[in-house]
């Protein structure tokens, strides 16, 4: 039994990035014998499995793939902070280029979790599906951040709209605006099938307009950090701006295309002085080889600074303290919405 679970990036043409896999299967291949099963946990492209995997194996071991060992495709579902769901009781998705092969790693996984298993009939579904989760993910973010636009215009409060929808029992799944997406998987794994999509002449257009709703929002902040202290008559150029919060979701330590990062590198190149506070991320290394240390959240240095920017709601801040000796506060989170009392001094989006 051989699992592979490496990471699966974009490439700087934001296409499929496969050199850890190649690597990997290569560096596994010479222990690959008769009978023996290969698990692919990555997230995958529609048909890499079929397309790519199985060719490169048969190439290296002389071995052919559902024939002489069992090839399957398993994605990872992993929510990093989850407190209610792990590796343990969270369902897998089984598909291989077998039956026989399915069938076996069904019961293989069957024996180490306590979740389900659902089989499917073959690794491209496998494949799609895992990235049809993110991608619904990605696009109904990106429906909201674009509302959260609207409706500030509009001088409706997204916030409360959301939660009035969320009231009706059948036909709304709430989804929150924010600074951007993050993490390996969201920032990522839609772009697979767009990328795919163009062999088969196919258009992914949703998908597309998705991905640049969504990585323009880290900019979109920016500029109202901007307008935030004009209608505080400052200027953002010299002004110093805290951030709180540079992992890409809240109560963890990743800053994997965390929308912070972006952020950070926008307000510095507008001439902000940047810093910023997070208690699960000591050390933050900027493109330009720069490395930021995490500031203590306290008294002096939130009246010190000209604007704080929430942009991971870490349940670590006291949010009634930043407000109070903040003297303004921009909230892409709504993380002080439950603050009571009239808060002029607080900005959301």
């Amino acid at each position: 039994m051989l699992l592979v679970t490496v990471p699966t990036p974009l490439d700087e043409f934001r296409e499929p990035d496969m050199s850890y896999v190649r690597r990997s299967l290569r560096g596994i291949s010479p222990f690959i014998n008769k009978g023996d099963m290969v698990i692919l946990e990555s997230t995958l492209y529609p048909r890499a499995t079929e397309d790519e995997v199985a060719p490169l194996l048969e190439d290296e071991t002389d071995l052919v793939p559902g024939e002489d060992f069992h090839l399957v495709f398993s994605p990872e579902r992993v929510d990093p902070g989850n407190k209610n769901y792990g590796l343990q009781n969270v369902p897998k998705v089984v598909g291989g280029v077998s039956k026989e092969g399915t069938k076996l790693a069904k019961e293989f996984y069957e024996t180490v979790l306590d979740s389900e298993v659902y089989t499917v009939s073959s690794p491209r579904v496998a494949e799609m599906e895992k990235l049809l989760e993110n991608i619904y993910r990605n696009v109904n973010i990106a429906l909201v951040n674009e509302l959260a636009n609207l409706c500030e215009e509009m001088d409706i409060d997204i916030w409360e709209t959301i939660e009035a929808a969320s009231t009706k029992p059948y036909g709304f799944q709430p989804f929150y605006p924010g600074p951007g997406v993050g993490g390996h998987c969201i920032p990522v794994d839609p772009f697979f099938v767009s990328w795919k999509a163009r062999e088969y002449g196919a258009d992914a257009r949703f998908i597309e307009l998705a991905g640049r709703i969504n990585r323009n929002r880290p900019g979109y902040v920016a500029k109202r950090v901007s307008e935030a202290l004009n209608e505080a008559e400052k200027s953002l150029q010299s002004s110093s701006v805290l951030v709180l919060g540079v992992a890409y979701k809240k109560n963890i330590s990743d800053v994997r295309n965390s929308p912070a990062l972006e952020i950070i590198r926008e307000l510095r190149h507008r001439g902000a002085d940047v810093s910023y506070s997070d208690p699960h991320v000591d050390r933050l290394g900027l493109e330009n080889g720069q490395v930021l240390e995490s500031r203590e959240l306290e008294q002096e240095l939130l009246r010190k600074v000209d604007v704080v920017v929430i942009v991971t709601d870490h349940t670590d801040f006291d949010y009634k303290f930043i407000v109070e000796e903040a003297s303004l506060v921009l909230d892409t989170r709504n993380a002080t919405g439950d603050i009571s009392g009239e808060v002029e001094n607080v900005a959301r989006i």
